[in-house]
């Protein structure tokens, strides 16, 4: 890192803070705390939850995946688009669960099902949670020691320790800092502007990485693979162990029905302005990932190249020369690409993809921190408490519990040894929490005949199960099922379970207006749709299949529609080609042309594009944040406490 590297590194991150540390005053109550008084419009949402997937181990676990599959896992993920894109434009779970006004999930389970139910899922919630948080500073700080060129191991003030520990400290303490000066409100803020910043950092990768290297060098290196290895042809890959089509099918089962499940950007469910804005901002999200995607892609393939071949030599070396220093195989394994991209970008470039870990790095631990650590308050201490807290008392204890969620997550990080793939620890952390609560969130939602007793047997058959997968798989590294395996195993046993517990159960229907705010029970004052006034005539039957209702205006519609339509166009070439090459398979030679334009061209259009469009799109989100914060009526009994089955600030 040159002097100049670290000024780019640096500035757009101190001015990103100190536009946050202005977000602090407007944090007047409970409700500010932990969804930000509920008023992010589809911009602010897409954004800001877009940079919980922007850290260093983001980059780090998306490199583990491509460096053991290439481009051929790609062509698999086409078969799963439009059923994502379904259930991002129906809004499911999302547009039901922002109307029930809850602040947490678990609030959501008292008001569905009992105190009882809310209590225990919300601490393994807050269990889970913490387990799959506890690599990910570590992974991040390990990701930048590296990427930093630092030795394995330093000694400050006479103790000697890894680098990453120092580092991870550092870390987590500025993360901590975000979380507790503003709750969500500073924290959506902040990482919008992060967002922004690094959106069109992007753009400026691409085109360094575009100078450095050409797609010749590049097809030279992936496809110099074993048979059945394949990174270019998906029909010639049936060698590789983890990262295949069975992963992609079982990863979109499980996905479905964790549908909003795992909780580590819990405010930002609640947060919107109201259930379409929620429903809005994911089908924006799918827009942005297309371009964030074709940066950390590009990097891996570089990164590959670079490693490879015989052109970068001298680098190569340089870099398997730092990895033999790591002591540890795992670590090796996870640090190469990292490294290596660190060596080949030039003088300022370094500089610009360091910002955008760095920015990740504290916004998305400052997010997990405030997710889990409001978790345990809200669902733990509240629901046991017969007298509520106060609000000033309730803050408190909210940034208490924050602060105990950062010392676990340093203490996890620098004594927990990894054995798994990134990708596959998170899948089976998250298991012990979804893997049963799937079912119970679904049913609730959507099910009036679902029972407590149903939600209970879920959710003991989840977790169980999910806890003896993660022990086998650390007393047995070759315990036969991996990661995404036992997560589909366990959905499947509790969603049968749910249903038919709640058939032998059910006494009566559940009340679901009450619980939904719908009809007798509706709040006047809280708004209903946003945009254009929606049109009440009867739905094209195109409409009702992908979720398109009433609500979208008619430029929802287009960027829903045209989404969809892209989402489908791969989903028909998937199905043509493959009935293609089963008939007649395709010259090797095709492929490499092939992802050339799909895998390689489209994504840096859409990265562009992309850049443009949301740096507009956060702009006027932060604008109308601020607007509706500062008109907003405080209701400090609006602090996610139940009675009877309703919210404490709605019973009259």
């Amino acid at each position: 890192m040159t002097s100049l590297d670290w000024i780019v590194a640096l500035t757009p991150v101190i001015l990103v803070f100190l536009v946050g540390l202005y977000c602090r005053k407007y944090v007047r109550s409970v409700a500010d705390f932990m969804s930000g008084g509920r008023v992010a419009d589809r911009y602010l949402l897409s954004i800001a939850g877009g940079e919980l997937q922007a850290g260093a181990v983001v980059f780090v676990a998306v490199f583990e995946v491509f460096s053991h599959s290439g481009y051929a896992l790609g062509w698999w993920g086409w078969l799963s688009g439009p059923v994502g894109l379904i259930v991002s434009i129906s809004g499911f779970v999302i547009y039901r669960y922002r109307e029930t006004r809850a602040l947490t999930l678990a609030q959501f389970f008292e008001l569905r099902y009992s105190k009882g139910f809310r209590l225990f899922t919300g601490g393994l919630a807050f269990f889970a949670g913490i387990l799959n948080f506890g690599i990910i500073p570590a992974v991040g700080a390990r990701c930048l020691a590296y990427f930093w060129g630092m030795p394995e191991h330093v000694t400050l003030l006479g103790v000697t320790a890894p680098t990453y520990v120092f580092l991870m400290a550092l870390f987590l303490s500025i993360s901590l800092f975000v979380a507790l000066s503003g709750g969500l409100v500073t924290i959506i803020i902040i990482n919008c502007l992060e967002g922004i910043v690094a959106q069109l950092f992007y753009i400026v990768i691409i085109l360094a990485l575009l100078a450095l290297f050409n797609w010749n060098e590049i097809v030279s290196v992936l496809s110099a693979r074993p048979v059945g290895q394949s990174f270019l042809n998906p029909f010639d890959t049936h060698a590789v162990k983890d990262f295949n089509i069975g992963y992609v099918l079982m990863g979109l089962v499980v996905t479905i029905y964790g549908t909003m499940a795992w909780q580590n950007a819990a405010g930002y469910q609640s947060a919107a302005l109201t259930p379409h804005e929620a429903r809005m901002g994911n089908v924006l999200s799918r827009w942005r990932e297309m371009g964030k995607g074709a940066v950390i892609t590009l990097m891996a393939v570089c990164a590959m190249t670079f490693l490879n071949h015989p052109h970068f030599a001298a680098g190569a070396a340089s870099v398997n020369e730092a990895v033999g220093q790591i002591s540890d195989p795992k670590v090796q394994d996870q640090m190469r690409m990292p490294i290596a991209v660190g060596q080949l970008l030039p003088m300022g470039i370094k500089g610009v993809l360091c910002a955008i870990f760095l920015m990740g790095v504290f916004g998305g631990d400052a997010t997990h921190l405030h997710s889990w650590g409001s978790i345990f308050v809200q669902d733990v201490l509240v629901p046991l408490r017969k007298k509520p807290f106060g609000p000033r008392q309730h803050l408190f204890v909210l940034r208490c519990s924050i602060i105990g969620v950062a010392l676990f997550a340093f203490l996890f990080g620098a004594l927990y040894r990894q054995v798994d793939y990134i990708v596959m620890w998170w899948s089976v952390t998250t298991a012990i929490y979804v893997g049963g609560v799937g079912a119970a969130i679904i049913g609730g939602l959507y099910w009036k005949k679902g029972t407590a007793a149903g939600a209970w047997a879920a959710l003991f058959a989840g977790s169980t199960l999910s806890v003896g997968g993660i022990i086998a798989r650390q007393m047995n590294p070759h315990f036969p099922l991996n990661g995404v395996q036992i997560s589909f195993s366990v959905t499947f046993i509790s969603i049968l379970l749910y249903v038919v517990v709640s058939l032998l159960t059910n006494k009566g229907d559940f009340n679901m207006d009450r619980l939904l705010h719908r009809g007798a029970y509706a709040i006047a004052e809280d708004p209903k749709t946003t945009g254009d006034a929606p049109s009440q005539a009867k739905r094209h039957w195109l409409s009702r299949l992908i979720g398109i209702d009433e609500n979208f205006s008619k430029g929802d519609k287009w960027t829903a529609g045209l989404l969809f339509a892209w989402s489908l166009c791969f989903t028909l070439l998937f199905i043509v080609g493959t009935t293609w090459n089963y008939l007649s398979p395709w010259p090797k030679t095709v492929w490499p042309s092939f992802w050339h334009v799909v895998g390689f061209g489209f994504p840096v259009f859409f990265a562009i594009v992309t850049g443009i469009w949301f740096t507009w799109g956060g702009v006027r989100g932060i604008g109308r944040f601020f607007t509706h914060l500062g008109g907003e009526r405080v209701n400090h009994l609006d602090d996610g406490t139940v009675r009877d089955h309703r919210n404490l600030d709605e019973r009259g």
